[in-house]
């Protein structure tokens, strides 16, 4: 009886060696990625996007809730780090900070967790009731939008990242073009007079609502921009997105089903 209690603990053993092994190293040294606050923020901005969906690892490898992994790392005293794997699935595990790494680097995951948070939290409920009127004059409301896919995109003029991504969410508009049940609608600060010049040398595909600061402070309780919105057809918040890719991602997947 021992030795087939033994034997099976050993299956056990193993078994849970190898399903941790398939997840994969550490994509970059964590202790390295602390050294210098751009080689972070670097690293970060190209892997690491907390708007999109991913599998959350404490810092012993144990799965948990994506709203707990955003709540430690809100605390500042842990990076996400992305571990290698073959799939088009992304693990994101939590490293303790050093304490001799930069002091930014603390402060900058704590902010962007926070907002990540804040965001989160959103999806789920219902998008708050609007009636608007784009540049063109064209009124858009909750009723004329039922039935269709919203993606609503939130900046203003003097947002240096917000404006940097227009190429991006313009191609992205154009791929769906052909797609009358999706809806591209962008919410700006500015008023219609700072808005038209503007957008003569930076176009921008969505349809553009004007003097909506109130609006995504108040209404939509915005901490950062650009912050993105993914609204299915019956009016419900998916995905609140802080980055151009992460929307590209959660686009594809709401779009199919």
């Amino acid at each position: 009886m021992k030795k087939i209690f033994f034997a099976l603990s050993l299956v056990v053993i193993f078994t849970s060696c190898t399903s941790q092994t398939k997840l994969g190293n550490p994509e970059v040294n964590p202790a390295e990625i602390q050294r210098k606050f751009m080689d972070w923020w670097t690293y970060q901005y190209n892997e690491i996007m907390l708007s999109r969906d991913f599998v959350a690892l404490d810092s012993n490898s144990k799965e948990i809730t994506k709203e707990a992994f955003l709540k430690v790392l809100s605390e500042g005293n842990y990076i996400p780090i992305r571990l290698e794997s073959d799939k088009d699935v992304f693990y994101y595990k939590l490293f303790k900070i050093e304490p001799t790494s930069d002091t930014s680097i603390k402060a900058s995951i704590a902010e962007t967790a926070f907002n990540e948070i804040q965001n989160y939290k959103k999806e789920g409920e219902p998008f708050p009731e609007f009636s608007f009127k784009d540049l063109n004059d064209n009124l858009i409301t909750n009723e004329n939008l039922k039935g269709k896919i919203v993606v609503v995109k939130c900046w203003y003029i003097h947002c240096a990242a917000c404006v940097k991504e227009f190429p991006d969410v313009n191609q992205l508009a154009s791929k769906y073009k052909d797609r009358k049940d999706i809806v591209f609608l962008s919410l700006a600060e500015d008023s219609p007079e700072q808005l038209k010049p503007f957008l003569i040398r930076k176009p921008l595909s969505y349809a553009v609502v004007p003097n909506m600061k109130t609006y995504m402070n108040l209404t939509l309780q915005l901490n950062a921009f650009s912050t993105h919105f993914i609204i299915n057809k019956k009016g419900f918040i998916v995905k609140v997105l802080s980055d151009y890719k992460a929307l590209e991602v959660a686009l594809v997947k709401v779009s199919e089903e």
